[in-house]
Protein backbone atom coordinates (compact mmCIF):
# COMPACT_ATOMS: atom_id res chain seq x y z
CA UNK A 1 0.00 0.00 0.00
CA UNK A 2 2.79 2.42 0.94
CA UNK A 3 4.71 1.44 -2.17
CA UNK A 4 1.74 2.34 -4.39
CA UNK A 5 1.28 5.71 -2.69
CA UNK A 6 4.97 6.55 -3.04
CA UNK A 7 4.99 5.45 -6.68
CA UNK A 8 1.99 7.61 -7.57
CA UNK A 9 3.48 10.58 -5.74
CA UNK A 10 6.76 10.00 -7.60
CA UNK A 11 4.96 10.36 -10.93
CA UNK A 12 3.17 13.55 -9.85
CA UNK A 13 6.35 15.09 -8.43
CA UNK A 14 8.22 14.24 -11.65
CA UNK A 15 5.53 15.88 -13.81
CA UNK A 16 5.48 18.98 -11.59
CA UNK A 17 9.28 19.18 -11.64
CA UNK A 18 9.42 18.92 -15.43
CA UNK A 19 6.72 21.59 -15.75
CA UNK A 20 8.52 23.99 -13.39
CA UNK A 21 11.83 23.56 -15.18
CA UNK A 22 10.21 24.26 -18.54
CA UNK A 23 8.44 27.35 -17.17
CA UNK A 24 11.67 28.98 -16.05
CA UNK A 25 13.45 31.27 -18.44
CA UNK A 26 17.13 31.05 -19.23
CA UNK A 27 19.81 33.60 -18.41
CA UNK A 28 19.57 35.14 -21.87
CA UNK A 29 15.88 36.02 -21.40
CA UNK A 30 16.76 38.91 -19.07
CA UNK A 31 18.34 40.84 -21.93
CA UNK A 32 14.99 41.02 -23.71
CA UNK A 33 13.28 42.38 -20.59
CA UNK A 34 15.87 45.16 -20.33
CA UNK A 35 14.86 46.50 -23.74
CA UNK A 36 11.17 46.64 -22.83
CA UNK A 37 9.87 43.49 -24.48
CA UNK A 38 7.23 43.14 -21.80
CA UNK A 39 8.60 39.92 -20.30
CA UNK A 40 9.22 41.63 -16.99
CA UNK A 41 5.54 42.25 -16.31
CA UNK A 42 4.72 38.92 -14.68
CA UNK A 43 2.26 37.96 -11.96
CA UNK A 44 5.04 37.79 -9.37
CA UNK A 45 6.81 41.00 -10.37
CA UNK A 46 10.05 41.45 -12.24
CA UNK A 47 12.19 39.32 -9.92
CA UNK A 48 9.60 37.43 -7.90
CA UNK A 49 8.83 34.78 -10.52
CA UNK A 50 12.43 33.66 -10.76
CA UNK A 51 12.82 33.33 -7.01
CA UNK A 52 9.48 31.57 -6.58
CA UNK A 53 10.09 29.10 -9.40
CA UNK A 54 13.66 28.46 -8.28
CA UNK A 55 12.64 27.74 -4.69
CA UNK A 56 9.71 25.56 -5.75
CA UNK A 57 11.97 23.60 -8.10
CA UNK A 58 14.49 23.03 -5.30
CA UNK A 59 11.76 21.83 -2.93
CA UNK A 60 10.29 19.47 -5.53
CA UNK A 61 13.74 18.15 -6.41
CA UNK A 62 14.37 17.39 -2.73
CA UNK A 63 11.00 15.65 -2.43
CA UNK A 64 11.74 13.66 -5.60
CA UNK A 65 15.11 12.58 -4.21
CA UNK A 66 13.67 11.55 -0.82
CA UNK A 67 10.82 9.72 -2.51
CA UNK A 68 13.31 7.79 -4.67
CA UNK A 69 15.26 6.80 -1.56
CA UNK A 70 12.07 5.63 0.18
CA UNK A 71 11.04 3.56 -2.86
CA UNK A 72 14.51 2.03 -3.04
CA UNK A 73 14.41 1.10 0.64
CA UNK A 74 10.97 -0.50 0.33
CA UNK A 75 11.90 -2.53 -2.76
CA UNK A 76 15.22 -3.70 -1.34
CA UNK A 77 13.65 -4.93 1.91
CA UNK A 78 10.85 -6.98 0.35
CA UNK A 79 11.04 -10.74 0.85
CA UNK A 80 12.80 -12.31 -2.10
CA UNK A 81 10.73 -14.67 -4.19
CA UNK A 82 12.51 -17.77 -5.38
CA UNK A 83 13.17 -18.15 -9.07
CA UNK A 84 11.93 -20.77 -11.50
CA UNK A 85 15.12 -22.84 -11.32
CA UNK A 86 15.07 -23.00 -7.52
CA UNK A 87 11.41 -24.06 -7.48
CA UNK A 88 12.06 -26.80 -10.08
CA UNK A 89 15.04 -28.14 -8.13
CA UNK A 90 12.95 -28.12 -4.96
CA UNK A 91 10.11 -30.00 -6.74
CA UNK A 92 12.58 -32.58 -8.06
CA UNK A 93 14.00 -33.13 -4.58
CA UNK A 94 10.53 -33.51 -3.07
CA UNK A 95 9.33 -35.95 -5.75
CA UNK A 96 12.55 -37.91 -5.73
CA UNK A 97 14.74 -37.41 -8.76
CA UNK A 98 15.40 -40.38 -11.10
CA UNK A 99 18.59 -42.34 -10.51
CA UNK A 100 20.37 -40.86 -13.52
CA UNK A 101 19.60 -37.27 -12.49
CA UNK A 102 21.97 -35.47 -10.17
CA UNK A 103 21.55 -32.15 -8.44
CA UNK A 104 23.01 -29.26 -10.46
CA UNK A 105 25.91 -28.75 -8.05
CA UNK A 106 26.84 -32.43 -8.04
CA UNK A 107 26.89 -32.72 -11.84
CA UNK A 108 29.02 -29.61 -12.30
CA UNK A 109 31.62 -30.56 -9.71
CA UNK A 110 33.43 -33.36 -11.67
CA UNK A 111 33.54 -31.29 -14.86
CA UNK A 112 34.89 -28.25 -13.04
CA UNK A 113 37.63 -30.29 -11.37
CA UNK A 114 38.66 -31.92 -14.63
CA UNK A 115 37.24 -35.31 -13.64
CA UNK A 116 35.16 -37.62 -15.79
CA UNK A 117 31.51 -37.02 -16.46
CA UNK A 118 28.87 -39.63 -15.64
CA UNK A 119 28.50 -42.25 -18.42
CA UNK A 120 25.03 -41.11 -19.52
CA UNK A 121 26.18 -37.52 -20.29
CA UNK A 122 27.20 -37.05 -23.96
CA UNK A 123 30.33 -35.04 -24.75
CA UNK A 124 29.70 -31.33 -25.24
CA UNK A 125 31.85 -30.82 -28.34
CA UNK A 126 29.78 -33.14 -30.56
CA UNK A 127 26.91 -31.67 -32.55
CA UNK A 128 24.64 -33.35 -35.08
CA UNK A 129 25.72 -32.61 -38.62
CA UNK A 130 23.89 -32.99 -41.91
CA UNK A 131 25.41 -35.03 -44.73
CA UNK A 132 27.31 -32.94 -47.27
CA UNK A 133 24.83 -33.54 -50.13
CA UNK A 134 21.93 -32.11 -48.06
CA UNK A 135 23.73 -28.93 -47.02
CA UNK A 136 23.02 -25.92 -49.27
CA UNK A 137 25.95 -24.43 -51.12
CA UNK A 138 27.03 -21.01 -49.98
CA UNK A 139 27.07 -18.29 -52.63
CA UNK A 140 30.08 -16.14 -51.87
CA UNK A 141 30.84 -12.98 -53.88
CA UNK A 142 34.12 -12.92 -55.76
Amino acid sequence: MLYTILLISEVFIAIALITLVLLQHGKGADAGAAFGSGASGTVFGARGAGNFLTRTTAILATLFFLNCLALTYIVSHQPREEGVVESLVEQAEQQGAPAGMAAPDEAAAPAAEGGALPPDVPPVDTAPTAPAEQAPAADLPD
